[in-house]
């Protein structure tokens, strides 16, 4: 009467430990990620002042994480491999406490200071050197924990996939986190200080795993392993994984650069695709999906012909409805193509060859995207490529109408030539085209959605079509005026000749960084020294500060101009003065030299041999004392260097003052306030700040509003600006941090500049 209570006992102790072993593993899965995710922008962060606060440091950092995330997932197939059950853990246990014994992260000495080219590899040595020990343990514990997880006996180890989505929500958590939690109330120091301490209770959460994993019956692989005849993944399914992981992982960084630089530079803009990047695996490994894998290869070609259709518009219309449209675009086709990694998964037999498949895809993708393709377009190019690729990642299916399709490829390429042909001779039909040219490539694209959602007509003939309306965006550009593009690892510039020719502008993404007035009002070219416009005008901020330090001095003076852009400023010198730029973008000496894009060096400073690197690294070698006058004014687009906006940087520019001199910082900027940030770093230096703040440009003649500070030890030192109307003599905000080379809080600006207006 009593032989059923062992047997009620012994299922309650196995309820029991079956139940610690998912916890255990899924909190430990869940701490890997997000020490794993929020260490990339922690480190980005220590190495990012190094090369002029470039938004590209991302994408290479993104190549990097990506290639070390394949090292760690072969490492741990390979691992598993293994007869012993007690080597993979001893293994892995060691290589955590050894890359323990690397931290705090770090930046060795002697490697602090880039080359003065081949940044991105110059970057890749120091992200490999600093924190590839560590990454590339973390990187090993998704794939590793989900197969011991298997070997366990777990009920749940049939399918164990569902580790993934809990992996990616402490990747998606330490994101969003960073910025909003991390970022505004720690150092760099406490933050390195913070992640150390995760690692080292990781290793103890890891070790539970393996005790865990030791501590089960040996036949508990074989008993949860029934799929053991199940046939191995064929090669031809292991290169479609890899297509199917690497299009979204290209398509993540593509996107992030055609919003960065043709949309909006908005600070923490890279947060939201690389969110949406994360939420899909969360969302396609759930046991029960929430949006429906069905749905989304539905929605894909729409959200194809959507991408397509907002290129053709452009980035300048509808900010808000711009930026929606392409990361909503983004999310529904990595939906798609990571809900048919999921579809497609092979038995937990074969799980660490499936996760290193889409690791290496993941790494084929960020390596076009990231490195790539930035030395081989003089555009974002890589985005329209992914875009057609994307329309191959649908699956195979038979067509509706095969009798018809068949001739799908004749008509197309007559149908092209037709639309195509037009733009070579520029008459009456190409007219028309070009000034309907969205409602005619967003025909096509719309085409190639019916023709997959309606049709069903094979992927190739849904990819041809949509390369057809890519192309008609060159054939048809959107761009009023002509326009040329100049590349580098700092980014897209582009050169714009207005449609009447009478002005050159420079431009990244959508703020303007100079212009050039070249015909007067008649059509007749301008000769002689160009006058400054655009930020720099005689009457804005930075013209009345140069013009107020000739004034006090009296005679000529030195300065010192960090950020050459077009070469404007080179016009605002005399003859017989002495001004050195420093710049850390050959491309940008390239432009402002060549005199089809701005006359300004050649004009004014055809001698000119701006120092080359980072200023914060080569101004700091300069003498000391020696210049009147420093105008900082190094801003790419609308993100800023945060290394020369800090209490250290400041302190640097005052050591290179003359004994009256003055550091004027050029603070115009859509998204941040940093007036502030000025007048704090200059105050906790012991000098006074004067604002500047004008809202009377005219945009029409390129003369534009500046929100300027100088800064200086006296009133005497800026002459005039101290009692102008104009000019501000302003205190440091109370409770307002100050930033340094330690702490800066990009959040922050961001609210300012909200809440200002």
């Amino acid at each position: 009467m009593t032989s059923p209570l062992p047997f009620s006992a012994q299922d309650h102790s196995s309820s029991t430990r079956n139940g610690l072993i998912l916890v255990i593993y899924t909190v430990a899965i869940f701490t890997s990620a997000l020490l794993l995710f929020s260490v990339q922008p922690l480190f980005t962060k220590m190495v990012l002042p190094r090369l002029g606060g470039s938004p590209a440091v991302w994408s290479v950092a993104m190549v990097f994480f990506q290639s070390l995330l394949l090292g760690g997932y072969a490492y741990a197939h390979y691992l598993m491999k293994l007869r012993s059950r007690i080597a993979p853990v001893a293994i892995h246990l060691a290589l955590l406490v050894v890359a323990l014994l690397t931290l705090p992260l770090s930046i060795p000495e002697g490697r602090g200071e880039p080359p003065s080219s081949g940044y991105a590899i110059w970057l890749l040595a120091m992200f490999a050197i600093s924190i590839g020990l560590p990454f590339f343990a973390l990187a090993a514990n998704n794939p590793l924990l989900q197969a011991w997880f298997v070997r366990t006996g777990h009920p749940n180890g049939r399918d164990p996939y569902f580790l993934y989505a809990s992996s990616n929500i402490g990747s998606f958590l330490a994101l969003l986190s960073y910025p909003v939690l991390l970022e505004p109330m720690l150092t760099v120091r406490a933050q390195n200080l913070l992640w150390t301490g995760g690692y080292g209770a990781l290793i103890l959460l890891i070790a539970g795993c393996g005790i865990l994993l030791l501590r089960s019956p040996m036949v508990a692989a074989v008993d949860v392993n029934d799929e053991v005849n199940a046939a191995a993944p064929d090669w031809l399914l292991r290169f479609r994984w890899i297509f199917l992981a690497a299009v979204p992982s290209g398509l993540l960084i593509a996107v992030t650069a055609h919003i960065s630089t043709d949309v909006a530079a908005a600070p923490l803009l890279w947060v939201l695709p690389l969110s949406l990047y994360l939420l899909t695996w969360v969302l396609v490994f759930q046991s029960r999906p929430l949006l429906p894998h069905r749905w989304m290869l539905a929605l894909q070609p729409l959200a194809i012909a959507g991408v397509v259709i907002l290129l053709a518009i452009g980035g300048e219309q509808n900010l808000l409805l711009t930026l929606g449209g392409h990361q909503l675009c983004f999310f529904v086709i990595a939906m798609a193509c990571h809900g048919e990694l999921a579809r497609t998964r092979p038995v937990s037999r074969y799980l660490t060859s499936f996760y290193v498949a889409l690791s290496f895809g993941g790494m084929i993708g960020g390596l076009f995207a990231g490195l790539i393709a930035p030395f081989t377009f003089s555009w974002i190019a890589e985005y329209p490529i992914l875009l057609a690729l994307a329309a191959l990642c649908r699956p195979p299916g038979d067509e509706l109408l095969p009798r018809w399709s068949r001739w799908y490829a004749p008509v197309l390429a007559l149908f092209a030539a037709m639309l195509v042909i037009p733009a070579c001779s520029r008459g009456a039909v190409w007219s028309w085209l070009d000034d309907h040219r969205v409602w005619v490539i967003g025909a096509v694209a719309v085409l190639a959605a019916l023709l997959a959602v309606a049709v069903r007509v094979n992927r190739w003939k849904i990819a041809a079509t949509v390369v057809l309306a890519l192309a008609l965006i060159r054939v048809y550009p959107a761009d009023e005026g002509r326009v040329e593009t100049v590349r580098s690892f700092f980014g897209v510039h582009k050169i714009v000749v207005t449609p009447n020719g009478q002005y050159h502008v420079l431009m990244h993404g959508t703020t303007i960084h100079g212009a050039e007035r070249v015909l007067n009002n008649d059509g007749t070219p301008i000769t002689g020294r160009p006058e400054p416009i655009s930020y720099y005008h005689r009457d804005g901020g930075i013209g009345q500060a140069i013009a107020a330090i000739h004034e006090r001095k009296g005679g000529p003076i030195r300065v010192a101009v960090i950020g050459l852009g077009a070469g404007t400023l080179t016009c605002a010198s005399r003859p017989d003065e002495n001004w050195t730029f420093f710049e850390i973008d050959q491309s940008m000496v390239d432009t402002a030299k060549d005199p089809k894009y701005f006359t300004y060096v050649r004009n004014c400073a055809p001698d000119l041999k701006p120092v080359m690197g980072d200023a914060r690294l080569t101004f700091a070698r300069e003498p000391d004392g020696i210049y009147d006058l420093i105008i900082v004014d190094a801003y790419s687009s609308d993100a800023i260097p945060i290394h020369l906006a800090t209490m250290q940087a400041m302190k640097i520019y005052k050591d290179k003052l003359a004994p009256h001199g003055a550091v004027v910082m050029h603070v115009s900027n859509r998204h941040l306030e940093l007036a502030s940030v000025v007048v704090g770093i200059a105050d906790a230096n012991h000098l006074k700040s004067w604002v500047y703040n004008d809202d009377s440009g005219r945009d029409d003649e390129y003369i534009f509003a500046t929100n300027v500070v100088v800064s200086a030890r006296e009133a005497a030192d800026v002459g005039k600006l101290a009692s102008s109307v104009q000019w501000a003599l302003t205190n440091p905000t109370e409770k307002q941090r100050v930033w340094t080379d330690d702490y800066s809080n990009i959040l922050g600006a961001v609210w300012r500049r909200l809440r200002d207006g």
